[in-house]
């Protein structure tokens, strides 16, 4: 069943059918064109967890999908071999049947699945456990990205250090440069190295033997991005580099496969421009990018398109245009071009580029494209194609001359959505500088002026992002499924509307992005359909922060939900995972101390009167729960009516089925309370 088919009716009517969708999260296509692979998160037996398994789907979109891989512990990565076979990285444990090959273990290894079919086997291990990894289109080489133990360590000595850690339960970390941890997770003492394995015969009674191609990696690689080029000799990777006062930059690698030496492809010495996101041409002699420029407190980051000539380092910019904002990029199968997705204008589109004359084409309308996989004819691409109104599903994209796009065909997946609860219009408004504003508004059925829905605000988190995608987590049709219409603006600082749009807000966050959510509002509140006397307004991350902000600058709406808030900003930029990237654009509290005192939230404290819902995850590193529970303090000592949801065991966007249902489920009680006047419910298991 597709996701365009009738699904379960029922799937909005709570938070628990809503988590039993099909998540699709990746594609992957290999070197033959033939055999097109999709992860797909479902919920477990228990309903307790989210399980991804690998699924076959049809590139030409006539035969139904087929699943590949069963374990409990899931599996991801999936990446192909020239010969079709299938690599994946999971925790499972021997197979019933006992081949060769198939010890299970506590830690994630690399797999392989004959292109044939028939049982997995184990063909790369290492002690601290397997990452991911990448192979070139025409190489039996694979590059295997593994925890390892600091330093240069033979195998026997990388296993050892392992096993004693473990075995003593050592949990100490001696730190002797920033970051120190990254979203949920502390960083180090291990580190994520980059191996090479031959698996030209793999065998199914031992691991392929790995060979470590970069022994001093130390924090450098522990959130990057591998590519392998298609004959196997050189491995792009974007590497981080320690600078002074707890700064980093990122630049591009390249690492001889054969010798193990690396040289610097693309960077510079001061991190004015960093590098991300790597990917080869077919022929192998190009090398594209996302190529960043380093923000300061007056000018924000321009993002742009970095296609480097491996032969002489040679390398050329390009750019959409002033509005796209660049995401992702790969080139076309003959070269001469490349395919870049860039948000712009409430969508995420998927644009061509010639490489001779920079000419830029938009290639598809509505919806926003990723995981972009090239047909090896040249004759289509395959993608996720998703929307603030529809799920990601997998899409083939034909191509005309030239790579000009063509019809879009959706291919079947499992599951099915459903008919939504309402629709998707957009709003329109003018700031008072003149700047054009838009929102995605999101209509419950049967909303009309002689039964005006309530309102609900969400602002999104980034800052710098846009409502332009389907969401998993921050889903406004749950919402509507109960009556609501919610907001989906972007204001200031989001992306997709030009350099400017993001400048207005930049070093101001209080500032024009608020003004611009109030002035969409306004514009929203203006329709019958809508209830402008029952008013709400929520947020996460960045969306939290100005949830925040709004409590404590207006009383216009009768609930605020904040999420993953920054309260204290001050506080927030030294507890924070990365302290560095946010001096940028705000300067330190004791270099710019006009910044914190202007647009921390917390100055406004004495203003709060609005009920408040605080919710946050303990394991959030981003957004530290300090700023949540210096918030909850101040409140409950000024006597302001609010309620702390706090998740023990969960991060940013809290991931577990039965905790995000908890989550609905206090914010519908709070905004029904609140904002309709209905008696609290407190919600099952709290």
């Amino acid at each position: 069943m597709s996701f365009t088919e009738a699904g379960p009716p029922s799937a909005f009517s709570s938070p628990a059918k809503f988590m039993s969708i099909p998540r699709i999260s990746s594609l992957t296509l290999s070197p033959s064109g033939t055999r097109l692979v999709a992860e797909i998160a479902q919920l477990d037996e228990a309903g307790a967890k989210f399980v991804s398994s690998l699924w076959e789907l049809d590139p030409d979109g006539a035969r139904p999908a087929r699943r590949l891989t069963r374990a409990e512990e899931g599996e991801g990565g999936a990446q192909f071999l020239p010969d079709d076979s299938l690599l994946f990285v999971s925790r499972r444990p021997a197979a019933a049947s006992g081949s060769p090959g198939e010890q299970g273990g506590d830690e994630a290894a690399l797999w392989l699945l004959p292109a044939a079919g028939g049982e997995p086997w184990a063909v790369a291990r290492r002690p601290g456990g397997v990452v991911a990894a990448v192979t070139g289109r025409r190489t039996s080489t694979v590059i295997v990205a593994a925890k390892s133990a600091p330093g240069r360590l033979d195998e026997a000595e990388d296993a050892s250090w392992w096993t004693t850690r473990r075995d003593q339960k050592v949990s100490a970390v001696l730190y002797e440069s920033l970051p120190v941890r990254h979203w949920d997770h502390y960083l180090g003492p291990d580190e994520v190295h980059l191996y090479a394995a031959d698996l030209s015969e793999p065998g199914q009674t031992a691991p392929a033997g790995l060979r470590d191609l970069t022994p001093d990696a130390g924090q450098a690689l522990h959130e990057s991005h591998p590519v392998l080029s298609p004959d196997g000799a050189l491995v792009a990777v974007d590497w981080m580099v320690q600078m002074a006062h707890g700064r980093s930059r990122y630049e591009l690698v390249g690492v001889d496969v054969a010798t193990g030496e690396r040289r610097r492809l693309a960077g510079t010495d001061d991190g004015s421009f960093e590098y991300a996101h790597p990917a080869f041409s077919d022929d192998g002699r190009h090398l594209a990018c996302l190529r960043s420029s380093r923000a300061t407190t007056s000018e924000p980051p321009v993002v742009d398109v970095w296609v480097l000539d491996l032969a002489d380092l040679s390398g050329r910019a390009f750019a959409l245009g002033d509005g796209p904002y660049p995401t992702a990029v790969c080139f076309r199968a003959d070269g001469a071009g490349l395919f870049v997705s860039a948000d712009f204008e409430g969508r995420a589109p998927l644009f061509g580029v010639d490489l001779d004359d920079g000419t830029v084409r938009r290639l598809t309308g509505e919806g926003a494209w990723s995981s972009i996989q090239v047909a090896a004819g040249g004759d289509a691409v395959f993608a996720l194609h998703a929307s603030p109104e529809l799920p990601p599903r997998p899409t083939r994209l034909g191509l005309g001359g030239n790579g000009a796009g063509g019809d879009a065909t959706a291919l079947d997946v499992p599951g099915g959505l459903g008919a939504l609860p309402g629709r998707l219009e957009e709003v329109r408004a003018t700031a008072a500088d003149g700047t054009s504003l838009r929102a995605w508004l999101v209509l419950p059925d049967g909303a009309d002026a002689r039964s005006p829905a309530p309102f609900v605000l969400f602002v999104h988190g980034g800052p710098v992002s846009s409502w332009n995608t389907w969401h998993w987590r921050w889903n406004p049709w749950l919402l509507a499924a109960r009556g609501w219409a919610v907001l989906l603006p972007d204001p200031a600082l989001s992306t997709g509307y030009g350099q400017q749009m993001i400048r207005r807000g930049w070093g101001q966050w209080g500032g024009a992005p608020f003004e611009d959510l109030m002035t969409l509002t306004d514009a929203a509140l203006a329709r019958d359909d809508i209830d402008s006397a029952r008013t709400a307004a929520m947020g996460g991350s960045y969306g939290g922060y100005m949830a925040n902000w709004i409590a404590g600058h207006t009383d216009r709406f009768s609930a605020i939900v904040s999420h993953a808030s920054l309260w204290s900003l001050e506080q927030f930029a030294g507890t924070t995972d990365w302290p560095a990237e946010w001096a940028d654009e705000w300067g330190y509290p004791d270099t710019n101390p006009e910044f914190y005192e202007r647009w921390s939230p917390d100055r406004a404290v004495d203003q709060i009167t609005t009920p408040m819902l605080l919710i946050h995850g303990d394991r959030d590193y981003r957004c530290p729960v300090g700023e949540s529970l210096r918030l909850w303090s101040e409140l409950v000592r000024r006597g302001v009516e609010s309620k702390f949801l706090w998740f023990g065991d969960e991060n940013h966007w809290v991931l577990h089925p039965a905790d995000a249902a908890v989550w609905y489920e206090t914010v519908f009680a709070f905004l029904d309370e609140h904002v309709r006047g209905e008696a609290w419910r407190r919600p099952e298991g709290l």
